[in-house]
């Protein structure tokens, strides 16, 4: 049986305290050919330390900020499909990426499911929903996206249609997802499967300031794209997040 390389960058900067989840979840993908590259932007705590007890390919040099890591991550890989492991972020259970790679077999260029943002000090505490079930491209001028965690694509998608933007602050994920999807119409399969388990207090979430920075570039990137948008539109879906909360409960399903 064939089983094409699955490349999974994750950039670090002083992640020491949650890297090792992250290494632990990837090196326990019961798929068999998974290149994991480690991008780090000279961490002055273990961050290094920890990740070379694992199977790993690591990238140490200065960098100009997360998306930028990622692609040099993305540009080093040697497989034919990439997808993006945050290093505050780790697989569910050991049967992700083999989901990835059943859904690669109907020839598509990306695919994407669902994820969920749990509690950090319980970390199988679900305390949000993010389901991609829903999602079509004409969602983006809404300031919608599938969720960008659980996306890989092929590398050919990459070398064709571009990298992440990095002059972008928070939403290059967005503007690449919107690139690939509305502006070049590539093929996709959703999976509905939590891909990605979050912990919560993101960078994008995190307050009033970085919100309205969020929602500027996505104008931003809707105007790259020849999407038309406004505020007005974008904070509609403020509105619909409040449903993406549910009862807090325990146990992985």
């Amino acid at each position: 049986m064939h089983h094409p390389k699955i490349s999974i960058i994750t950039a670090t900067y002083n992640s020491a305290a949650t890297i090792k989840d992250t290494l632990e979840t990837v090196a326990n993908q019961t798929y068999p050919n998974i290149e994991h590259i480690i991008v780090d932007g000279l961490s002055t705590d273990d961050t290094v330390a920890i990740a070379k007890a694992y199977n790993v390919t690591i990238i140490s040099e200065r960098d100009k900020g997360l998306y930028d890591a990622i692609n040099k991550g993305i540009q080093a890989s040697t497989g034919s499909i990439v997808g993006i492991l945050n290093s505050d972020d780790f697989f569910p259970n050991s049967n992700c990426i083999q989901l990835v790679a059943n859904a690669f077999e109907a020839n598509v260029d990306a695919v994407y499911g669902n994820i969920a943002f749990v509690h950090p000090s319980n970390l199988n505490k679900i305390v949000r929903q993010y389901n991609s079930a829903h999602f079509t491209p004409h969602k983006f001028k809404y300031g919608y996206m599938p969720a960008h965690p659980s996306f890989y694509a092929t590398k050919a998608c990459f070398e064709q249609y571009g990298y992440y933007h990095i002059d972008y602050i928070i939403a290059a994920d967005y503007e690449l997802l919107m690139r690939f999807m509305y502006t070049h119409n590539i093929s996709t399969t959703y999976i509905n499967h939590n891909l990605v388990y979050m912990r919560t207090g993101g960078v994008s979430n995190q307050n009033l300031k970085s919100r309205w920075v969020l929602n500027k570039e996505i104008i931003k990137a809707c105007n790259a794209n020849n999407v038309s948008t406004n505020m007005l539109l974008l904070s509609l879906k403020y509105f619909n997040k409040i449903g993406e909360f549910i009862k807090p409960r325990i146990g992985i399903k």
